[in-house]
């Protein structure tokens, strides 16, 4: 992510990796809203041991969470809403108009 987006400004990333398959597939590009409203459920970009990473934001007993939703990553780590740096809003699949979801 680069320094020089706006605060309010809507950014796009592209999705690496399947951990958030079959949501999010290799290639998606997701729109993310930096002040987004944080909800148990909603799928945001976190930082997390100097990495951004695409998570599902989770609430539990202990805290919130972030989760990876393909079962075959077990990946669930508890955090600081501090962390969280955007929400997504929307997914498009690179040259396919149709297949755009919103998330708002």
């Amino acid at each position: 992510m680069s320094a020089d987006c706006g605060g309010g400004e809507p950014y796009a990333l592209r999705v690496i990796g399947q951990s958030m398959w079959p949501e999010f597939d290799e290639g998606d590009i997701v729109i993310v809203e930096r002040d987004g409203a944080l909800r148990d459920g909603c799928f945001v970009i976190a930082q997390v041991d100097g990495e951004y990473t695409l998570r599902q934001l989770v609430l539990e007993a202990e805290g919130w969470c972030l989760s990876a939703i393909n079962p075959a990553f077990s990946e669930r780590r508890t955090i600081g809403l501090e962390a969280v740096h955007g929400v997504v809003i929307q997914k498009s699949v690179p040259g396919r108009r149709r297949l755009t979801k919103r998330y708002v």
